[in-house]
């Protein structure tokens, strides 16, 4: 027989005779219907899957139960025009079983009685199907008014006397042992219960009886059905639980271990071991009208009264030099807390009832008209309710979450339990999910621009949040106008009276101060703007107050924008700290995606009323950078780092709980606001983008190069020990170099000067062709690489051929910078080299209508930044992006990694080139290898598995 994946659900079709009856098995989108004999073994097999389906168990403890019959020789002729066998003579034990059977695997619209209607259906079945023949229709002998006739009896003979020879041999010996808690009325008023023991073959569970009957049944009149050694391995047994909660030894002090009476501290001792029994095989079995049927849940709500630390309504003094968004009543520490809340069969206690369960001195207690079985946990959960207060960021991530996580154990293991909002809580969650819905605000009247109905819903967004005294990320793709958006905000909490007159600090790269100035200029003029930057800098006369009386629609009012960069922050913090700022701006957030750097914790210290993060790429390597980044825009929400990358990160990076995924999805949603230039409606007046992979050779030098290093670097690596610190470092190393072999051989020979270029590389070659073709076309092209050097090379060669170009790095002074941005846009110059790092973010080049990757980064969002540059709002002509790959090397694998992984960058949980230093010398070996096929590889499974990008 063909083998039956059995997947998915069983279902019985009876017939006449008994023996055709089929059982219907689905596996996937198979259906494959067997007739009896060929179902038992698949339904024996089936039936002990953990994910089996309900209908599997119970058609496969049916036929079990029917081969015991038959075995036991309990079946009997069935008289009529089709002959056929039946089970028969069941005594009260058996019907039990198949009663136990029925209840116990119930499932969906088959009840009990449905359920035994099927059992009885599937016994006939096996009883007609086991016999080697059917019985004769007319039997030799006289037939008597049941039918059986004589001919069952003789039956019954043969079979009892074959049993009594070989039942010492086949009655079970291996056991398994089990509780059953039982009480009367009287005996529940006292707060005791009784603990009798069972016993179970260890084959077939089903087959049960009370340890006392098979202590005191022994010989050929015993009724329990087990053999002579079933008692020693079940004495075995209940040492071995004994181990587990010492108070069954009182079991094995028993002559006869029938039942023990339990008090009130006994019960409650077994409540907290039964998970620790039932890793042991012990089961422990509650009546229904008995067992534990209370839950708890974790409440969130407001406090009745303010804490002390408020003083004249400001918050006390945060901890540390982390100071928290100022008026913000979700920054004040002890204005909520999780208290517990008890449930009976899912509807809460009230306080009488409560106290009733904190007071009680037993674990057997009355509610309701009903008694129920308290354990431990949850009364001490009665006691004390609080389980700990919160700061309001801290109560606004767990109502949004649904979760919170408890404080440690005694042996310093921490839980997550479920949250229930309270009132207070639950007008502003429904607010904050609520937003991405509600009609969007109309544009500032200070704004001198349109803004899109995307960019609109941002505003709305942005005022929202910080209307609440909230941070935001705004994640949107580069070009889609986030810096409008951030403008328009300061516009309309100008009008509306909020911002009280304080200005906006915009921290920004250098590159960008020249375009937040010509921004603000265009779009809200005469609002004042200065930059803070440079040997010069000053906050003298800066006007943080609007005039008393003053019209809030008239932008004059307003103490405006301060420009500085990220460098002049870290220098001057306690400068702009002294400011009351009323927005702060973090432009590429990602600049701070490392909380640990003086730069961010300078960030950390100045205060405001509100903090906007943009950026777009909210993570580039890892979850904890998204974390730096929103514990800065509303400290709190997410925890300490620890906390986070316990309860989340790492969760979330290995897969291992998609809930966890969703619950922080839940978390967050509502303080990143991400769009994406493909989102439909967002910035449908973009021209097409084509991406094109050019695939190159080495030329004879790079692959002698190639190789060489190859084989040096790796005989290294080869004789470190895995576990050693310069492992990471060389391997990092053979990467980089390797790299810049198939770039150039004098970028990795360090040549310089009046070297010769031309014929050593075929991406010089192509970068020729396309330059040539771009300029002819009266275009204008972006050239990107990552490495300086690289690109003093191509700038000395563009330069060799009377190509006009000028090269943007990170040492170009600001105002070069600027000066270089507006000679291209202005068409003075078509070739524009940059450095990835310097020159992929921030920068509008909408000139350009092509973008050439020299070189690969590892993160593909890292490269769409960059391409970004000129596939923005703004730019009427198609873009073509060139990305320059060699054939057989390690830049191609990682180009078709990249392809691979862009939907893991896209969920933040990229780990860049790290995960490479991780790999196994047989596999950093196969990466890196040069292979000579002139085709495109399969890549690496492994480096696949590890996240790199």
């Amino acid at each position: 027989m063909s083998f039956v994946p059995v997947t998915g659900p069983a279902t019985f079709h009876p017939a006449r005779p008994a023996r055709e009856s089929t059982i219907e098995f689905t596996g996937g989108r198979r259906t494959v219907a067997l007739p009896i004999r060929a179902a038992l073994p698949v339904l024996s097999k089936a039936r002990r899957s953990d994910d089996a389906h309900p209908s599997v168990a119970l058609l496969g403890g049916a036929a079990l139960l029917a081969s015991r019959f038959v075995a036991d020789g309990k079946i009997a002729p069935v008289v009529g025009e089709v002959p056929g066998w039946r089970v028969d003579g069941l005594d009260a034990r058996d019907v039990d079983s198949v009663e136990q059977l029925a209840r116990a695997r119930s499932y969906d619209d088959v009840d009990a009685s449905a359920a035994a209607e099927i059992v009885r259906g599937v016994l006939d079945a096996v009883a007609d199907t086991l016999p080697r023949a059917a019985p004769a229709a007319r039997p030799a002998v006289e037939v008597s008014r049941d039918g059986a006739g004589d001919f069952a009896a003789r039956l019954q003979k043969r079979i009892g006397e074959r049993a009594a020879r070989t039942a010492r041999g086949a009655l079970p010996e291996l056991v398994r042992i089990s509780l059953r808690v039982e009480a009367d009325e009287e005996e529940l008023r006292g707060g005791a219960v009784r603990l009798v023991l069972q016993v179970h073959d260890e084959r077939d569970p089903l087959h049960v009886c009370d340890a006392a009957l098979l202590w005191t049944q022994t010989g050929g009149d015993a009724t329990h059905g087990f053999g002579p050694r079933a008692r020693v391995h079940a004495s075995i047994a209940l040492r071995c639980a004994a181990e587990v909660w010492p108070v069954l030894d009182r079991f094995l002090e028993l002559s006869v271990p029938d039942q023990l009476t339990l008090d009130g501290a006994e019960i409650g001792g077994l409540l907290e071991h039964v998970s620790a029994l039932r890793e042991a095989h012990v089961d422990v079995h509650w009546p229904r009208s008995l067992g534990p049927e209370l839950t708890t849940r974790a409440v969130l709500d407001r406090l009745p009264t303010r804490p002390p630390s408020l003083r004249d309504g400001r918050p006390s003094e945060p901890r540390g030099a982390e100071l928290p968004l100022q008026d913000s009543p979700f920054a004040v520490d002890g204005l909520f807390a999780f208290s517990w809340q008890v449930s009976l069969h899912g509807d809460p206690l009230t306080e009488e009832e409560m106290e009733e369960l904190a007071t009680a001195a037993s674990p057997v207690l009355k509610l309701r008209g009903a008694w129920t079985i308290v354990d431990p946990a949850t009364a001490q959960r009665a006691r004390k309710r609080l389980i700990r207060k919160a700061t309001g960021v801290e109560a606004l991530g767990a109502a949004l979450s649904g979760v919170t996580e408890l404080p440690a154990d005694a042996e310093g293991e921490r839980d997550k339990a479920e949250v229930v909002v309270g009132a207070s809580l639950l007008t502003v969650r429904e607010r904050l999910l609520d937003a991405p819905t509600r009609d969007p605000l109309p544009a500032p009247a200070g704004l001198r621009a349109e803004l899109r109905d995307y960019q609109r819903h941002g505003l709305t967004w942005l005022a929202d949040l910080t209307g609440l005294g909230l941070g935001a990320c705004l994640a949107d793709d580069m070009g889609l106008g986030k810096t409008i958006t951030l403008i328009s905000l300061h516009l309309h909490r100008l009008e509306q009276g909020l911002s009280q007159g304080g200005p906006t600090l915009v921290v920004c790269p250098a590159s960008l101060l020249g375009n937040w100035e010509a921004e603000v200029e265009r779009f809200a003029p005469g609002v004042p703007v200065r930059r803070f930057h440079g040997g010069a800098r000053t906050l003298e006369g800066l006007d943080t107050s609007s005039p008393r009386g003053s019209d809030h629609s008239t932008p004059e009012g307003s103490a405006g924008f301060v420009l500085t960069t990220y460098g002049t922050l870290r220098r001057s913090s306690a400068a702009l700290a002294g400011v009351p700022w009323d927005l702060v701006v973090a432009d590429e957030a990602q600049h701070v995606k490392n909380s640990r750097t003086s730069t961010a914790r300078a960030l950390r210290t100045i205060p405001s009323r509100g903090r906007v993060a943009l950026t777009g790429t909210p993570v580039e390597n890892e979850l904890t950078e998204l974390w730096s980044i929103l514990d800065w825009c509303t400290p709190g929400l997410l925890g300490s780092r620890q906390a986070f990358r316990r309860v989340w990160a790492a969760p979330i990076e290995a897969g291992t709980d998609p809930l966890v995924a969703k619950q922080f999805a839940d978390l967050i949603g509502p303080f990143v606001l991400r769009r994406r230039k493909s989102d439909p409606g967002i910035a449908p007046e973009l021209p097409p983008k084509t991406e094109t992979d050019h695939l190159l050779g080495l030329t004879r030098e790079q692959a002698v190069l190639y190789e060489a290093y190859v084989r040096d670097t790796m005989e290294r690596i080869e004789r470190l020990p895995g576990d050693d610190p310069q492992r990471r470092g060389l391997v990092l190393s053979l990467l980089t170099g390797l790299k810049q072999i198939c770039n150039h051989p004098a970028q990795f020979l360090k040549q310089s000067g009046s070297v010769t270029l031309r014929g050593r590389s075929e991406k010089l070659e192509l970068l020729d062709e396309l330059v040539d073709t771009v300029i002819a076309e009266d275009g204008a092209v972006l050239v990107f690489t990552q490495y300086v050097a690289m690109a003093r090379l191509v700038e000395q060669h563009l330069a060799a051929r009377g190509v006009p170009h000028q090269f943007l790095h990170g040492g170009t002074p600001v105002p070069e910078r600027e000066a270089m941005v507006r000679r291209f846009q202005d068409g003075e110059v078509p070739v524009f080299l940059l450095s990835l790092k310097a020159g992929g973010t921030g920068l509008n080049l909408t000139r350009a209508d092509h973008v050439v990757h020299v070189d690969r980064w590892w993160n593909p969002a890292v490269e769409e930044q960059a391409t970004d540059r000129a596939y923005r709002i703004g730019q009427t002509r198609p873009v073509q992006v060139h990305k320059m790959v060699t054939r057989g090397t390690i830049e191609e694998r990682v180009a078709g990694l990249l392809e691979r992984k862009r939907s893991l960058a896209d969920a933040v949980l990229a780990r860049g080139d790290a995960a490479l230093t991780e790999l196994s010398n047989s596999e950093l070996r196969d990466l890196v290898t040069l292979r000579r096929e002139r085709k495109r590889l399969d890549y690496i499974d492994a480096l696949a598995d590890e996240g790199g990008e």
